[in-house]
């Protein structure tokens, strides 16, 4: 399948009308917990192409001929004679239907509720009616066929909620005398928020902390330390709006610690510049050295820094390492399709840093630009930059790093862009992350392609990483070079693919309009930028662990969304957890990703068939691409619902994100309108190798080692943002993850059995 190519389904209709309208119904904004509306007769569906006379039509149609009769009969009666006149008024006569005719439409009615004209007068000369009393006919049948199965739904329903009433009324009145062993509170539900129940899990944690710590106080000062009261008054959560697009001077969603980060002082700068012109110097030689500074692996995959050389070699510099953290250092580089001017730009530009990088960056701002660069480039730019970079999971912190970034150029085009910490000019006792000079030197290439040799240098403090994902840190592929460069690679592809118009128009339903693909694509980058930077452990979040200590904890967090036109309103609650699979990465997001295999995990579309309606490609590999799917219910009372879907893979990480939209916006999108406005809920996961095999390959190579796999889901569990969490819709998000975690171990264990 070329780049830049949009293949839709076979035989699936345009959900686009020709006056541009939508022929569709149903909004799904976001994951809704509830029972979608039911179809009504006389609403279009999105997408099939045939039409429903409404009940309204059927009246008017009716009173319509009705006049006619009556006004041509009394054309007649005025034109008659006086003897032929009758006073009396006559009655109207009514045709009914012999048996045969019944029996006949009846059959018809089964193959073709909805027949056309055509069909309407053969029918009608078969049988000896009139087109028009064989279209009555099959609206009647069709009127009087919902009001039947109306009527079975509801004395359903009816019976359904009579036998929820009751197991509520007796659930409720065995809670009201129980009590909370854990807190000793209240455990009905309903009666407590999701906040306040977390905190009285906590407040007796703190008891008995003090009582132990007491204890222990008592056998050396010879007296119990006093017992301090428990603050009974809840405190505030923090708002949370991940997500957000990051720009130039602003906090993308920064934590406490950056927050206290202020501008240098006069006397700060001249050492600031020192600094970054000498790790400058030291970013390019560590680029071009070979050994002994940088030492090849046995399989020739991977270059190990010596550090006793390159202390010897770099004597300047940061200072000595702290102790207590380790030192992580790689290099990687590859050839990308982006001309060396822009991939410069987007190095010195935060917002589209931020967005390019989205899977690594989770926050990043710009405090200060000491310098914009001479000759209307940025040759010799400098920036004071705060950034928060991240794995996709809540298992692993993130690492925060306060750094100038130096920007040169070295010869006609090659440039170098350094980053180094600047920690030492402030205050702060402990360090977890420091970035020694990283960064990368780019070389231009012919036909707009460019050489990017990576390098990765820092020492972090990574005691506080999960078991999971030790290994995997550890080895250097979480936050190395290779990761940097596979992601810069795939979004180069990205960008292309954005970019082409050598679209072919020969297959059935390519989207040719450029501005449509452009806004989808845009839509889609959104998704997955909400995505990332929700799912990670940034400061900017809290998250709750629901159950147990394992790996398989599920995590949640809640926020409010309002005034938000890329969000539906209110409270949306986050949940996310992460495991193993002793299955490579690759089986794993081809799984994901494949349309006929998502009834097997996706509880949310009951059971109903997903197709393909339409396919941009934007990357060599065939993963690379944004879908749009349809659901195809298996209940006929339910709506179908259009799913938007990105999938990405690269040599170190795949991702798996979707949102359901609504049908209208997505036909604004599709041509060319503004994708800001289109409310998104993502949900998604996030594929990584475990770290147990060190090859090339990564997610490529489909027999090296299991996955650590992330599953996230945003529900939006009311639409009115000043609404307390229920209990109740916790426990349902906490069921619905652990369903689809269950259903993938499940699938993917056959599989691989």
């Amino acid at each position: 399948m070329p780049a830049g190519v949009m293949i839709p389904a076979r035989n699936m209709p345009s959900m686009i009308s020709g006056n541009g309208n939508v022929t569709g119904f149903g909004t799904s904004s976001g994951l809704i917990l509830g029972q979608p509306n039911s179809m009504m007769e006389g609403q279009l569906h999105p997408l099939e192409m045939t039409q429903n006379t409404s009940e309204s039509e059927i009246a008017r149609m009716r009173d319509e001929e009705f006049d006619s009769t009556t006004k041509s009969g009394s054309e007649n009666n005025e034109g008659a004679s006086g003897n032929d006149q009758d006073p009396r008024p006559k009655k109207k006569r009514y045709h009914r239907h012999t048996q045969h005719q019944i029996q006949e439409m009846e059959a018809f009615f089964k193959e073709c509720p909805h027949p056309d004209d055509k069909r309407r007068k053969e029918l009608g000369r078969e049988l000896g009616l009139e087109p028009l009393q064989v279209k009555f006919w099959f609206q009647n049948k069709r009127t009087q066929m919902k009001t039947q199965h109306e009527r079975q739904d509801n004395t359903q329903l009816r019976t359904e909620n009579e036998k929820l009433r009751l197991d509520n009324m007796r659930y409720r009145e065995a809670l009201s005398t129980s009590s909370c062993p854990n807190c000793g509170g209240p455990t009905a539900v309903g009666q407590m928020s999701f906040d306040e129940h977390h905190l009285r899990l906590e407040n007796a944690r703190l008891r008995e902390e003090i009582d132990r710590i007491s204890a222990i106080a008592a056998k050396y000062v010879g007296k119990p330390m006093l017992n301090y009261p428990l603050l009974s008054s809840p405190m505030p959560p923090r708002p949370l709006d991940f997500g957000a697009q990051p720009g130039t001077g602003e906090m993308y969603g920064a934590g406490e610690l950056l927050r206290s980060i202020g501008a240098p002082t006069e006397a700060d700068k001249p050492m600031i510049i020192e600094l970054a012109v000498a790790a400058m110097e030291e970013l390019v030689r560590m680029a071009q050295m070979g050994e002994p500074l940088w030492i090849t692996s046995l399989d020739g995959t991977n270059s190990m820094l010596n550090e006793e050389e390159y202390i010897g070699t770099f004597p300047r510099g940061i200072g000595p390492k702290p102790t207590g953290v380790k030192c992580e250092a790689s290099r990687e580089t590859a050839v990308v399709i982006m001309n060396h001017i822009n991939l410069v730009e987007i190095l010195m530009d935060v917002h589209q840093w931020s967005t390019v990088f989205s899977g690594i960056v989770s926050k990043a701002s710009t405090l200060d630009i000491l310098s914009t660069g001479v000759a209307g480039n940025y040759n010799g730019a400098l920036q004071l930059m705060t950034a928060e970079f991240q794995v996709p999971s809540p298992l692993v912190p993130t690492r925060e790093s306060y750094y100038v970034r130096y920007c040169k150029q070295h010869a006609e085009g090659t440039w170098a862009v350094v980053d180094v910490s600047l920690d030492n000019l402030r205050s702060s006792p402990t360090v977890r992350c420091r970035r020694r000079p990283s960064g990368c030197l780019i070389q231009e290439m012919p036909n707009g392609y460019s050489r990017v040799t990576w390098v990765e240098h820092v020492e972090v403090d990574d005691r506080g990483v999960h078991n999971l994902y030790k290994q995997l840190v550890s080895s250097g592929h979480a936050f190395g070079a290779r990761r940097w460069v596979a992601t810069l690679d795939r979004q180069c592809e990205r960008l292309a693919s954005v970019m082409a118009t050598n679209i072919p128009t020969g297959d059935v339903g390519v989207i040719t309009n450029q501005d449509g693909r452009k806004s989808m694509l845009k839509l889609a980058e959104r998704m997955v930028i909400s995505f990332c930077a929700g799912v990670s452990a940034s400061t900017a979040h809290t998250w709750t662990t629901l159950s147990g200590t394992g790996a398989d904890d599920v995590r949640v967090m809640t926020r409010k969304s309002v005034d938000d036109p890329g969000r539906p309103p209110g409270i949306v609650l986050s949940a996310a957890t992460s495991f193993w699979l002793p299955v490579s990465p690759k089986r794993v997001f081809d799984f994901l990703r494949d349309e006929n295999s998502r009834s097997e995990w996706d509880i949310l579309s009951n059971g109903g068939v997903v197709q393909e309606m339409a396919h941009i490609a934007n990357g060599r590999d065939t993963g690379n691409c944004v879908s749009l799917l349809r659901v195809n219910s298996a209940n006929s009372s339910q709506s179908n619902m259009l799913i938007l879907q990105e999938s990405c893979t690269d040599p170190t990480a795949s991702f798996v994100i979707y949102a359901p939209v609504d049908i209208v916006a997505m036909n604004v999108v599709l041509n060319g309108g503004d994708p800001d406005y289109v409310a998104l809920l993502p949900s998604g996961f996030a594929i990584l190798p475990d770290g147990t095999t060190a090859t090339a390959g990564g997610i490529a190579d489909a027999g090296s080692g299991g996955s650590l796999l992330t599953v996230a889901f945003q529900i939006l569990v009311d639409s009115v943002p000043t609404a307390k969490l229920s209990l109740g819709s916790v426990e349902t998000v906490n069921n619905l993850i652990a369903c689809t975690v269950e259903r993938i171990k499940a699938s993917l264990s056959c599989e691989n059995a």
